[in-house]
């Protein structure tokens, strides 16, 4: 089944100076994609909707610069697309296995993307390696779990921002014990948008507190 977005003009509209590696991004995908188990064969199909422009949705709650931090980044998703879509901020991608690892660099010599590193790691391993201005997660893990992990990689004043689905508020209630605990203010949920006719993203925020405490 092709992907309904396939060639729609408002694609390179609305992606700008990143979309050719957004383009290579997303053929790179359908071609090996699948073959190196990092998506299922039904996403082929609506990787426009459901993975790159829901990534980019993300996009307008991160920095223009400085250090952004892409947890549990897979496929690259949405890290690769924020490294394309913030040219001027430096991202890593943080993923801990080896075979995704190995695809990641593959993406960035396939994009061209020159602001990009791959570091081979799981967040909780990066405690005082790393001062994000912002760390971004998407499909990684329960809020309670995010915050705990992500918290002591962000720099005071810096944010953690994560993709969920439709039950976001009540995850951000249930782990509002394990923000305060962990230094993290002013939680909130946003639906964001994209492209007219696309389903919202639900944003999660968080802001690392000025000399707060990471427990």
């Amino acid at each position: 089944m092709a992907d309904p977005w396939q060639g729609d003009p408002r694609l390179p509209a609305f992606f700008g100076e990143a979309w050719p590696a957004i383009a290579a991004f997303h053929d790179y995908l359908v071609a090996e994609g699948e073959l190196r188990g990092l998506i299922g064969p039904r996403e082929i199909s609506r990787l426009w909707e459901r993975h790159l422009l829901n990534s980019a949705a993300v996009v307008p709650f991160l920095p223009d610069e400085g250090l952004i931090v892409d947890v549990g980044s897979g496929a690259g998703l949405p890290g690769v697309v924020v490294a394309a879509m913030r040219p001027r901020a430096h991202v890593m991608l943080v993923e801990p296995m080896e075979r995704r690892v190995a695809w990641l660099l593959d993406v960035i010599e396939r994009t061209g993307l020159t602001n990009v590193e791959v570091r081979r790691a799981r967040a909780q391993e990066l405690d005082g390696a790393v001062e994000a201005d912002a760390v971004t997660a998407r499909a990684v893990a329960s809020l309670d779990k995010l915050f705990r992990w992500t918290a002591p990689l962000v720099r005071e004043g810096g944010r953690v921002v994560a993709m969920k689905g439709a039950r976001a508020e009540e995850e951000l209630a249930a782990a509002a014990k394990v923000m305060r605990s962990v230094g993290l203010t002013d939680g909130r949920v946003d639906d964001a948008t994209t492209i007219a006719g696309t389903e919202p993203t639900r944003v999660v925020s968080a802001v690392r507190g000025r000399g707060a405490r990471v427990r």
